[in-house]
């Protein structure tokens, strides 16, 4: 990685990463406060984004304007990619090189309402996630699952120390195998919707986009998926 891509690529805002939005830059600067050290407010970042806005794998929606990071930084629940769309951008607003990857991933404690949305498929593709340029090294860093949600199910919170990668756990508290990372799709500068709802119907069809039965995530009887 050269150091004019990390400075050219993964600072600029994007049209869904729309760093320099008011909402995406209130957002950031609530969140760091005071702090200048890079670590730090990438922490703070991925803790905020995490807790502050509560998991739901329910909450897709088709509508582009939806997944723009300043719509994402004012909704009080959304899924995996949005929700790194927004700490993507967050850091970026503050100085931080970040980029969104994806993978595909296998949950082994998938539940039965959302096996059922995907067509009894049990793999996640286009998990979304946040690359963060720290101290000369890319990080990865997943901010999916609410420490509270987290907390419900017996699922220990991901944590980020800005140092080592934060993607999903691999075992659940009591040793059984939770998430299953398969394929790595690899990272890009902006989100890349159209593909990834090509590839959501290629895999799911058409009943991943019929919208929410129900509200919220009362309905899980294991750990968080996606």
């Amino acid at each position: 990685m050269t150091s004019h891509r990390v400075g050219g690529d993964y600072t600029a805002p994007g049209y869904f990463v729309d760093s320099a939005s008011p909402q995406v830059r209130a957002f950031a600067a609530r969140v760091v406060g005071e702090q200048t050290d890079p670590l730090t407010r990438a922490v703070l970042l991925f803790e905020a984004v995490r807790d502050e806005i509560w998991y739901d794998p329910f909450g897709l929606t088709t509508d582009p304007a939806a997944y723009r990071a300043s719509a994402v930084a004012t909704s009080p629940s959304n899924w995996c990619v949005p929700k790194a769309v927004l700490l993507t951008a967050a850091a970026r607003a503050v100085g931080i090189p970040a980029r969104l990857g994806f993978a595909d991933v296998r949950n082994h404690l998938n539940t039965p309402r959302l096996r059922q949305r995907m067509g009894g498929v049990d793999l996640f593709v286009f998990h979304g996630y946040t690359d963060l340029f720290l101290e000369g090294r890319w990080v990865k860093a997943t901010p999916a699952f609410n420490s509270e949600l987290c907390t419900r199910f017996g699922v220990a919170p991901i944590a980020f120390d800005g140092r080592g990668d934060a993607l999903m756990h691999e075992y659940t508290g009591d040793g059984q195998q939770y998430m299953e990372y398969v394929h790595d799709r690899g990272t890009y500068a902006d989100l890349p919707l159209e593909e990834i709802f090509a590839t959501f119907r290629e895999h799911y069809g058409e009943a991943m986009f019929a919208g929410r039965t129900d509200e919220g995530t009362d309905a899980f009887t294991a750990p968080p998926e996606h």
